[in-house]
């Protein structure tokens, strides 16, 4: 029997000393996406009616949230339609803008960061 030249090295599993090892995984955790107050800005000429119908339509609240909202932009100068991911907030505001300009109406939508969002 002759002696192998070189030393046969021991499988991946199994350590120098000789002892075996358990394979890990480790996992990513995949982080909540950041979240988007959508904001509606009053101003002099837009209808309060035609808000309450942008409310309605976009952001799916009933006929008494949407006046509730109405009269807070109307009031307070700035008032929140919802949060949403940055996708969904940035659809929101083309679609109210697109609408504000078919009317004629100077009705601005913006979004701006959540930062009470309950990120970890």
């Amino acid at each position: 029997m002759s002696v192998p030249k070189h030393p046969k090295k021991p499988p991946a599993d199994i350590d120098d000393d000789g002892s075996t090892g358990v394979a890990t995984k480790s996992r990513t955790r995949t982080k909540k996406p950041s979240m988007y107050k959508v904001l509606l800005l009053n101003d002099d000429y837009t209808p309060m009616e035609f808000v309450v119908h942008v409310l309605e339509r976009y952001f799916d609240k009933r006929n008494d949230e949407a006046v509730q909202i109405m009269l807070h932009v109307h009031q307070k100068g700035v008032g929140m339609c919802g949060v949403y991911t940055y996708e969904v907030a940035e659809t929101k505001v083309g679609q109210v803008m697109d609408l504000a300009r078919q009317h004629q109406h100077p009705l601005q939508c913006t979004i701006e960061r959540d930062d009470d969002g309950g990120e970890d």
